[in-house]
């Protein structure tokens, strides 16, 4: 017997319909107090919304598939009939929620018709530009809707690089200033390197003094001992 998948799959799907509830009453907060449909908040509410409806689409036609498989072959699974029938019925039912769940979220992204209120005029296209199934005819509102994304990604990427560029002056005056300190920590050193240099010079002035002095002394000293000595001895006769 092979392994039936279905279980799983509906219970993962289970949970994304409820965090994709949540996060359009997440949206739908944000975009009442907000002022600016191009706030960082309300765009990453936006993109979320879109990924969760993805991920969304994309489990409910893994739902699919398994009951697809399971109906071409019911005992492999040990599945009877009416239990393939109920797990049909199952699918449409969560199919129908999607669809509900989608139809909440273009609403939301597009805003009252009126154009009041942050938020307003800027959604999501037909909730069937999502579906696989969809007419042709909704591959101009997909398109327009991904043109949106993407002109909301260039202007996050151009603000961040604003952001960058602030930076980069701000480093820039910094350098600048710690430059100038320097400039004048160095010519403070100058002058006392050369303070240095001056006293040095006098300093070795005055031991050649010192010593010359010193010389002198020593000459005429031994001169007085040698007299006294002599004085000494011709007495002690």
């Amino acid at each position: 017997m092979s392994s039936d998948p279905f279980d799983s799959v509906h219970a993962d799907l289970l949970n994304r319909l409820t965090s994709a509830r949540q996060l359009l009453s997440s949206y739908t907060r944000i975009s009442r107090t907000t002022t600016s449909r191009t706030s960082p908040e309300l765009r990453e509410a936006r993109s979320e919304l879109s990924d969760a409806l993805s991920d969304l689409a994309a489990d409910l036609q893994d739902l699919s598939d398994s009951v697809q498989a399971a109906e071409a072959d019911p005992v492999r699974y040990n599945l009877t009939d009416a239990k393939v029938r109920e797990r049909k019925h199952m699918v449409t039912e969560v199919r129908r929620e999607v669809e509900g769940l989608r139809t909440q979220v273009a609403r939301a992204l597009e805003g009252p018709s009126s154009g009041s209120g942050p938020g307003s005029g800027g959604g999501l296209p037909d909730p069937s530009a999502f579906d696989e199934e969809g007419a042709e005819e909704n591959d101009d509102a997909y398109a327009a809707f991904e043109q949106q994304r993407q002109e909301e990604i260039w202007a996050e990427q151009d603000e961040a690089l604003g952001e960058v560029g602030r930076t980069v002056g701000n480093l820039r005056m910094q350098a600048n200033e710690m430059g100038r300190e320097l400039e004048e920590q160095g010519e403070m050193l100058g002058g006392v390197d050369h303070m240095a240099d001056r006293v040095g010079d006098k300093l070795r002035t005055g031991i050649k003094r010192v010593e010359h002095i010193a010389k002198q002394n020593e000459g005429r000293f031994k001169a007085v001992i040698g007299s006294d000595y002599i004085s000494g001895a011709f007495y002690t006769r």
